[in-house]
């Protein structure tokens, strides 16, 4: 269907009596109506994405040769002149209107990316657009800009806002506070620079200090101030709980089911009786078992495992039968489709589903009768695929397992040496790779996601080899079988998987523990366990094998698809690592990157290896298209293992329902159009990414309310960020990202590379490049702001080694001290704002000389990052010792 949609939209543009028109214009003179036409406008974008067509002034659709009739009454281009490659690209672009995403920046000014740019390109294609020339446009807004012929920053090409085509959001979340006898209200984040004026001050019972939601009457621009009204007050801005709250009403998640949903799931529940119906296979008499973490209510996955008599194995994986509950086109699907995810915060739970269905019904609990979809896989000795069937079940769990339970039990068998330390859970979790922001991989287990008790992240210490022996020893000899030949199996799939290519970047997934007010006590590193790895193969292989099947019956599906990356990428990223001293040909190649990874495990280069291969890789998403999985090095897959979760799962299920009742002769054939699959995917997709961006959003509000008492703790961080006014880096012991301003790094003229993501000193030689190990000390915190400023210490030395003295007189963003246990006030950021615009419009890319400053000597808590008392504490009466590293 795409290809004749393909063929059909470069036929008709291509005519000399085309003339331009829009999408959907293009559409109704094909004939097309409803998906069809959806396809059709979805098929022209990804034209002008592969510079087939391109979008002209109001988004007209123009071919691409620029004598076409269809132009000649556009906006002339500039003339002609010199400048090589990049100006003929300028004057290509001048006079031209272009739709496309804004993003403003802290000085004012904006950039905006062109639709139909593809994800994987560089920032090189945006369009700078200057404070005075955005109008009223917000971040996110998808805005009409006309293209001027004056260069912007590094070359790129000006343009200014002509209008607003369709608003993110007219919603937002602030602060309230009173000035000047104003009601004005501070809009959490970067989205405006200017409070919002909403009216009387002390309307609606609010008090200074509350978190708001204000609705927007006017936007702020860069001639008037902006205007809202306050429609809902969360409570003051350090209560437990709002800001939960807050970031929910900021991203727009969903609250408490309607009743309509709820009267659904409960006469679904009232129907369910454990019966066995026709037409489902009972499996109940199989030895099952669930694996989850100590936390978990809703056990949506099982595992059975057999040798057959020819000696192959033959898996099992039993996932929750949600289509079963979840009926097409009923008030509980529609809200399941809206919701497209649950959402995992710090503290909280969003579920797809309600909990009579994910923790009750769908629950695969041990000793009950519960429905399920079974994959059942066949496999060689070596874990070579041979066959998969998928059908309807009942299964009854014999037990349910804890991750813990199965690593002591794996140890106690001597299947596993735990005398050797265990690698952190790594990202992408489930061997997925998508998109953080600046590129990076989530480091989620995306599979096991389970929902867990409020506070109950903290790790559980290592099982004991004493005492232990009870259950163990109860353990029926059946079971004892199964989990001995599941980790023979998974670790024969892991190994094979590697194998054909498949990439892990070791990345610690550091998670943040909470107390029971929702408040931030600390953080861990979550660990990677055998137990874990056997889940994770398993429900990959099914994912897999579901996959291939339905693409070997010729059906489309809702694929997880994950492309390459982009070839300047990777040969930016092959730049790098032969930057960094490391052999390096073609990184393109996935058995080169796979070689290069596993080559610098334990190197001091890893950190940097890791992000850079990180910032290097596209983004997974959901999509009919017949692309495989980069970082899993499959050409076939798809997420089916996880309905309760994930609406692309339930999409599959019922797929596949309908494939086995046609060929029983018990229903219709189903209908293979890629329209709909097209807008589902592309649903869910956002819906993927607005949760992720809310978690880390939420994330980053509770450390950094941890935080804001506690300046000059010091800590250990990596570099996960550089730009040619300063560097980010992210804690090692407590997972904030702050920000040390290039004026605080040192005084020395710093040339920012490019290329080899770093900043080199021109005269002492200090270089600062991505994952390099520092040591950084709270300089300043702003929560509404969400900044964080670092104060930069020097390099980690050894743990038996004396601390640096280095960087004492240096701190934040502004490059001079704050004195200790002072709280950065939310007004200073605007001063911030304006020191990073003066640094970004007067500092080149070769070369900057901080200005010198007198050396102040800030006070330093006597805590850690986690309040407890550091080694080189003063204590009374005495002279501190050195600090020797946390």
């Amino acid at each position: 269907m795409q290809d004749e949609l393909r063929a059909a939209v470069l036929t008709y543009t291509a005519n000399p009596a085309y003339r331009a028109v829009k999408p959907k214009v293009i559409a109704e003179r094909l004939g097309l109506e409803g998906d069809t036409a959806a396809l059709c406008k979805k098929v022209i974008k990804k034209l002008v994405r592969e510079e087939e067509l391109e979008f002209g002034p109001n988004h007209l659709v123009l071919p691409i040769d620029p004598d076409h009739p269809s132009r000649e009454n556009l906006a002339p281009a500039a003339e002609s002149g010199g400048g090589g490659e990049k100006a003929e690209r300028k004057r290509s672009q001048d006079g031209k209107h272009v739709v496309g995403t804004l993003r403003r920046i802290k000085s004012g000014d904006a950039f905006v990316r062109p639709e139909g740019t593809p994800p994987s390109a560089e920032r090189d294609l945006d369009i700078y657009v200057p404070a005075k020339q955005s109008h009223d446009a917000a971040s996110g807004d998808v805005v009409r800009v006309v293209v001027s012929s004056r260069p912007g920053p590094r070359g790129k090409p000006t343009g200014r806002v002509t209008d607003i085509v369709e608003r993110a959001t007219n919603v937002f979340v602030g602060t309230y506070d009173e000035v000047a006898g104003n009601a004005v209200v501070d809009i959490d984040g970067k989205v405006f620079g200017e409070p919002i004026y909403v009216g009387d001050p002390g309307a609606k019972g609010v008090n200074v200090g509350d978190k708001v939601v204000v609705e927007m009457v006017r936007f702020p621009s860069q001639v008037r101030d902006g205007e809202g009204v306050i429609t809902k007050v969360l409570g003051d801005r350090g209560a437990p709980g709002v800001d939960t709250m807050a970031v929910k009403y900021e991203f727009g998640l969903p609250g408490d089911f309607p009743e309509a949903v709820l009267e659904n799931a409960r006469e679904e529940a009232a129907k369910f009786d454990e019966s066995i119906p026709d037409g489902r296979r009972d499996l109940t008499a199989e030895v099952v078992v669930t694996i989850d973490p100590k936390t978990a209510r809703d056990f949506d996955d099982a595992i059975s495992l057999k040798k057959l008599e020819n000696g192959h194995w033959e898996l099992g994986v039993h996932i929750a039968d949600v289509s079963h509950f979840v009926q097409p086109k009923t008030a509980l699907d529609n809200e399941a489709y809206d919701r497209a995810t649950s959402v995992y915060l710090p503290d909280e739970v969003i579920p797809m589903l309600p909990e009579v269905i994910s923790n009750n019904l769908a629950s695969l609990q041990p000793d009950k009768t519960r429905y399920a979809m079974t994959a059942l896989l066949e496999m060689t000795p070596d874990a070579t695929p041979v066959h998969c069937e998928v059908f309807k079940s009942a299964i009854k769990s014999r037990r349910r397992f804890t991750y813990e339970e199965v690593d002591e039990y794996l140890q106690a068998k001597g299947l596993v040496d735990r005398q050797s330390p265990l690698p952190p859970r790594e990202g992408p979790g489930e061997g997925e790779t998508g998109h953080d922001q600046g590129g990076g991989v989530k480091g989620k287990r995306d599979q096991h996601r389970k929902t867990a008790d409020k506070g109950a992240s903290k790790p559980s210490p290592s099982p004991s080899l004493e005492g232990r022996g009870t259950w163990l020893s109860n353990l029926a000899s059946e079971v004892d079988r199964l989990l001995a030949d599941m980790f023979e199996l998974a670790m024969t799939l892991r190994k094979r998987r590697f194998e054909r290519g498949s990439l892990e970047l070791s990345m610690p997934d550091v998670e943040i523990d909470l107390d029971e007010q929702g408040r931030v006590s600390g953080a861990h590193v979550a660990e990677n366990t055998e137990s874990h790895q056997v889940i994770e193969e398993f429900m990959l292989a099914a994912n897999e094998g579901v996959a291939r099947r339905l693409a070997d019956q010729g059906y489309l599906f809702l694929r997880r698809i994950h492309g390459s990356p982009d070839p300047r990428k990777s040969r930016a990223l092959t730049d790098f690592a032969r930057s960094l001293g490391l052999p390096a040909e073609n990184l393109q190649d996935r058995f080169e990157l796979q070689e290069l990874l596993d080559r610098v495990k334990g190197d001091p280069r890893q950190h940097a290896v890791n992000f850079a291969t990180l910032r290097s890789m596209q983004k997974a998403v959901y999509s009919p298209e017949d692309e495989g999985h980069y970082a899993l090095a499959s050409d076939c897959y798809c997420h089916f293992t996880s309905p309760i979760r994930r609406y692309p799962d339930l999409t599959v299920h019922r797929l596949i329902e309908a494939l086995n009742r046609h060929a029983a002769g018990e229903g219709p054939k189903p209908v293979n159009e890629a329209a709909p699959l097209m807008q589902t995917g592309d649903h869910c997709s956002e819906r993927e990414g607005r949760a992720a961006q809310a978690e880390r959003e939420l994330k980053k509000v509770k450390l950094l309310n941890y935080l804001s008492d506690k300046i000059g703790t010091e800590m250990e961080g990596v570099i996960t960020g550089v730009e040619k006014f300063g560097i980010f880096v992210m804690g090692k012991e407590m997972p904030a990202e702050g920000f040390i301003h290039i004026t605080a790094l040192g005084d020395d003229y710093y040339s920012f590379e490019r290329s080899a993501h770093a900043i080199v000193g021109r005269r002492a030689g200090a270089s600062f490049r991505l994952g390099d190990p520092v040591r950084v000390a709270v300089a300043a915190v702003d929560v509404d702001s969400r900044e964080l400023d670092f104060r930069y210490l020097g390099k980690p030395k050894p743990a038996s080694g004396k601390a640096s003295k280095r960087g004492k007189s240096g701190g934040g963003r502004k490059g001079r001290p704050l004195p200790a246990e002072k709280k950065k006030r939310p007004s200073q950021g605007k001063n911030r704002r304006a020191r990073e615009k003066a640094t970004a419009e007067n500092t080149s890319d070769d070369a900057k000389k901080p200005p010198r400053k007198k050396k102040k000597t800030s006070k330093k808590s006597g805590t850690n990052a986690f309040g407890k008392k550091k080694p080189g504490a003063k204590k009374p009466g005495g002279k501190p010792k050195r600090k020797k590293g946390l």
